[in-house]
């Protein structure tokens, strides 16, 4: 997988570079000669007349610059995601929602090119968005984008993960729970408690276990040398996380 990067210039603002050799296209910027930045990593470059620091793009800078679509899931709801899903190198995942592509984008930097995420959305303008925005990423090899309903049924089995971000999760649990290897496990972001108790309420109906709903709050800090304080502009809900391991026996 190619990494792509980002110029960042003196006042904070990011503009994503696609991978590739030769001309491409940077919003904002214009077009221009990208092998010009190779071996720049980390320096200063010009670029129509302005200063860059050139950085390699990491999963934030990729979210933040990114086309957007559809609400993406916060920064600090797909970290927890990763972990309590345990997605990591070489797994399989089935993603439902791909939105603007920013959970699809994770999640294969997370799977590596050794694994694999099939990712479903029923809009074809969503898919068009998440397609553009994982190809920028430089890792459209490890993403299949399918047209389709998962609530009717994944074509996939034994995959190591089911990731919902649907406005109705409960009616794809049956679903899930046939795609999953043993021990896999399935998560959903929901924005309020009607949907996580309609989720849970499905989870239990089946052979899950170890359900989890958790909401994280974040509050940055604004570090200056007169002092410490909070931000002002705290980042509290965006929504709720459920989680679930498929079974084959239940107590």
């Amino acid at each position: 997988m190619d990494r792509s990067l980002v110029l960042l210039d003196n006042r904070g603002r990011k503009h994503s570079v696609p991978p590739g050799e030769g001309m491409v296209r940077v919003e904002g910027l214009g077009t221009f000669d990208a092998s010009k930045l190779h071996g720049q990593i980390g320096r200063r470059v010009a670029v129509g007349g302005k200063r860059f620091i050139v950085l390699e793009a990491s999963g934030q800078d990729l979210r933040e610059t990114m086309a957007r679509g559809p609400q993406t899931l916060a920064a600090k709801d797909v970290a927890l995601l990763l972990y309590t899903a345990d997605i990591g190198a070489g797994a399989r995942v089935v993603e439902a929602g791909a939105g603007s592509g920013a959970l699809t984008v994770a999640l294969a930097r997370a799977v590596g090119p050794g694994g694999r995420v099939m990712s479903y959305d029923v809009r074809e303008e969503a898919l068009r968005i998440a397609r553009t925005n994982v190809a920028a990423a430089g890792i459209a090899s490890v993403v299949d984008f399918r047209l389709g309903d998962v609530r009717k049924g994944i074509p996939e089995h034994d995959v190591d993960a089911v990731v919902l971000d649907l406005v109705d999760p409960w009616m794809a649990t049956a679903a899930a729970w046939d795609a999953l290897r043993p021990c896999g496990h399935f998560a959903s972001f929901s924005p309020n408690m009607e949907q996580v108790k309609e989720t849970v309420a499905a989870l239990r109906a089946r052979p899950f276990v170890d359900h989890r709903t958790v909401e994280v709050i974040e509050r940055e800090m604004e570090v200056r040398d007169i002092g410490v304080r909070p931000s002002f502009a705290p980042l509290g809900h965006t929504g709720y996380l459920t989680f679930a391991r498929k079974v084959l026996d239940t107590f």
